[in-house]
């Protein structure tokens, strides 16, 4: 009899559109490999969900779902309390990935190299400048470059755009750092990769991210040797840093003036996208790991801490 596996997917974050389609390349693989699978499109009614994995009665629940709530270690608890095994890292762990300022506490206390930033909050936005230009806001809790907004040189508007700030009363405020957008998936406790991204948009965001065309990946990432390796090691300490398991994908910028000194680590991704144009499945496949592969050896690594 084949292992049943639930694919989580949909959600209530910004992200449930891209969640649904990760979910769904993510079911069609796991059946192509032999499992059994049904998929539970999550809304905000923890009794349907609840009743539905008991009466699914999974193995082993993939968990699929992007943003605030499905990566931020609230599903994870629900499983952990249903001693249900599940992809990805556990309760603790995504907590303080999806928390901005903890875990660049966690990685700062670790010797990772993160910009220079502070907590602000709206009023101190709206009042002028919170660091010298160019700088970063980002919201403190979600994924995927959602709130991410650059304030350079020149700019009039102010970037609250009217006060129209939806992520809460504050903001993380980082030092931008110049240069290239890096990332490297880590499987278990080896980096798959490292990609390059570029993007005529100019910054990696949500639409760059996600649309097809948004970005080029450059794999591998056209390195010295050095830069490549640290960058790999830097992206493998941050996930143990904080605990992951599974799959993840660090975001770093290089600041290719200062040579391996110019790496910084940005944040980590404890749910990175399984999508057709997703950076962790096209780093595994360059390494060799087909995405059959990559979902089934995800589905037997699962765990929980219940």
């Amino acid at each position: 009899m084949s292992k049943r596996v639930v694919v989580l997917m949909g959600g209530f974050s910004v992200e449930r559109e891209v969640s649904l389609v990760s979910g769904a390349a993510v079911a069609g693989a796991l059946e192509k490999a032999g499992y059994a699978v049904a998929t539970i499109d999550v809304r905000r009614d923890l009794r349907t969900l609840v009743g539905g994995l008991i009466a699914a009665k999974p193995a082993v629940v993939f968990n699929a779902l992007h943003g605030r709530y499905g990566e931020d270690g609230s599903i994870q608890g629900i499983l952990d309390i249903m001693r249900i095994p599940y992809t990805h890292s556990g309760l603790l762990a995504s907590a303080l990935a999806m928390d901005k300022p903890m875990a660049k506490q966690a990685f700062t206390a670790a010797g990772i190299p993160v910009p220079e930033g502070k907590i602000v909050s709206k009023a101190d936005i709206l009042a002028g400048d919170v660091l010298p230009r160019p700088y970063v806001l980002k919201p403190l809790n979600e994924g995927s470059s959602v709130g991410v907004h650059i304030v350079r040189e020149g700019d009039n508007a102010s970037p609250l755009e009217g006060g129209d700030w939806p992520f809460g009363d504050f903001a993380m405020a980082e030092r931008f750092i110049p240069g290239r957008e890096l990332t490297v998936g880590v499987m278990g406790d080896k980096a798959l990769g490292v990609t390059e991204i570029t993007s005529e948009r100019g910054f990696y965001d949500y639409t760059a991210k996600y649309a097809p065309g948004g970005s080029v990946h450059l794999i591998p990432a056209p390195l010295p040797p050095a830069v490549f390796e640290r960058a790999k090691a830097l992206s493998v300490k941050a996930h143990q840093t904080l605990g992951c398991r599974g799959v993840s994908r660090a975001d770093l910028r290089y600041d290719d003036s200062k040579g391996e000194d110019g790496l910084y680590v940005l944040e980590v991704n404890t749910q990175p996208g399984m999508t057709s144009t997703s950076l962790v499945p096209e780093q595994a496949a360059h390494a060799g790991i087909s995405f059959v592969d990559l979902v089934t050896w995800m589905v037997e690594a699962a765990r929980c801490d219940g």
